[in-house]
């Protein structure tokens, strides 16, 4: 969602988005969507500013909802069918979550957006997503990332790192590779949730995935 220098929400990032969830909805796939607020605040780094951890964590929940009105507003505006949740009552900004309305929501065609991540401090927003996932019974759930799948070390860091197309959760979890917190890693592998990681900043991935074209890395149960 950020701009150019990294924060904020970047117009240009956010029609890409947009562009991306439509492809996807006009082909009929239910389409749930968690969103985080990295880009304007992150709770972790407000608490090594002196904030206190809780506080931060839920300075962050309110950022996922402004990164979530700013989607919801777009894909509006392209004449999508969407519903803004949160995990904490904001009305009359979102409407507050629960498994059921997200379900109905999902069968009625709308895009759901899921925002404020589980309510609660300490949880992160990949844990957001896991919960969100199981709970709606979701075929799979897509990590977008900045970069495109798993590597055997920090692609940022290290150019001769390999990516990884398929891996099990029992065999990341011996590799020691650091791909969601492990709450979330938790939560898909005990409801055999299969994840990929891909790189959603690239234009037109999202549709190639649901094309079945091999983008990104696949972790299975």
């Amino acid at each position: 969602m950020q701009d150019e220098n990294g924060s904020g929400i970047g117009p240009n990032r956010l029609k890409n988005y947009g562009h991306q969830i439509k492809q996807v909805h006009d082909r009929g796939v239910q389409l749930g969507i968690v969103i985080g607020g990295g880009n304007i605040f992150r709770g972790l780094q407000g608490e090594h500013e002196g904030f206190d951890r809780i506080a931060g964590d839920q300075m962050g929940m309110l950022a996922t909802v402004i990164n979530g009105l700013a989607i919801y507003s777009l894909l509006e505006s392209m004449k999508i069918p969407v519903r803004l949740f949160s995990a904490i009552r904001m009305e009359p900004i979102a409407e507050i979550y629960s498994p059921q309305r997200a379900v109905k929501a999902l069968e009625n065609g709308e895009v759901s957006i899921y925002t404020a991540g589980t309510g609660n401090p300490f949880f992160t927003t990949d844990t957001a997503a896991a919960l969100r996932g199981v709970e709606i019974n979701a075929d799979v759930l897509l990590k977008g990332t900045r970069v495109d799948g798993i590597y055997n070390a920090d692609p940022e860091k290290d150019p001769a790192a390999v990516m990884i197309e398929k891996i099990s959760f029992d065999e990341i979890y011996d590799r020691g590779l650091k791909i969601m917190d492990l709450t979330a890693f938790t939560l898909c592998k005990e409801n055999l949730l299969p994840v990929l990681v891909f790189n959603m900043n690239i234009e037109d991935n999202l549709i190639k995935i649901i094309q079945g074209e091999p983008i990104g890395s696949y972790i299975h149960p």
